[in-house]
């Protein structure tokens, strides 16, 4: 089955020459194959993605509750389900991304005050408006301010990705969706 998209995924014979690095170690994904489309855009925004969902100082599974908890309020097909897999991988159980992913109260679930921070803390960063007194409170109570500003950055860049990934209806891989079909988490 082929996938639509809104763009087409430029593989590395379609690619210009600024995007082809990306391409070296194979196939890199439908978020660099679209913004093959753009390679300065590309050049400027995977370093910036690495950085902000890469690795540092905050722990792969607290990024990994802010990614699927933004992508499940956000609407993101394609960044809910490969970050399940993700987030799987970073040591969540079913029960707490199905929570993340608005299937149940997370505060039902979660039983760390530092994730519940977390969590409430992505929660204010997906809507228009400051966080309210008691999401503050508990954030100034759990994370230090690098982590805040960490998080906010990695939240934005989150949403920044899920705007891309669903205006150009990007596909989820085949063995993330046979992974997640499964568990009954596709």
């Amino acid at each position: 089955m082929i996938a639509v998209t809104a763009v087409r995924l430029l593989a590395a014979a379609d690619a210009p020459l600024l995007a082809a690095p990306y391409y070296r170690g194979g196939d890199p994904g439908p978020i660099v194959r679209s913004l093959a489309h753009v390679p300065e855009l590309l050049e400027a925004a995977m370093p910036f993605i690495g950085v902000a969902l890469g690795p540092s100082g905050i722990p792969w599974r607290t990024k990994e509750l802010v990614i699927v908890r933004v992508s499940a309020r956000a609407g993101c097909r394609y960044c809910v389900q490969a970050h399940t897999a993700v987030a799987l991988d970073a040591g969540l159980t079913r029960d707490e991304i199905l929570a993340l992913r608005l299937a149940h109260d997370f505060r039902q679930v979660f039983t760390d005050p530092r994730e519940r921070a977390v969590i409430a803390w992505s929660d204010a960063a997906t809507s228009l408006t400051p966080p309210d007194p008691q999401t503050r409170a508990e954030a100034a109570e759990h994370l230090a301010e690098h982590e805040l500003v960490e998080l906010t950055v990695l939240a934005g860049a989150t949403l920044m990705l899920n705007r891309l990934a669903t205006m150009l209806e990007l596909p989820t891989a085949p063995s993330t969706l046979a992974r997640l079909n499964e568990l009954a988490l596709a």
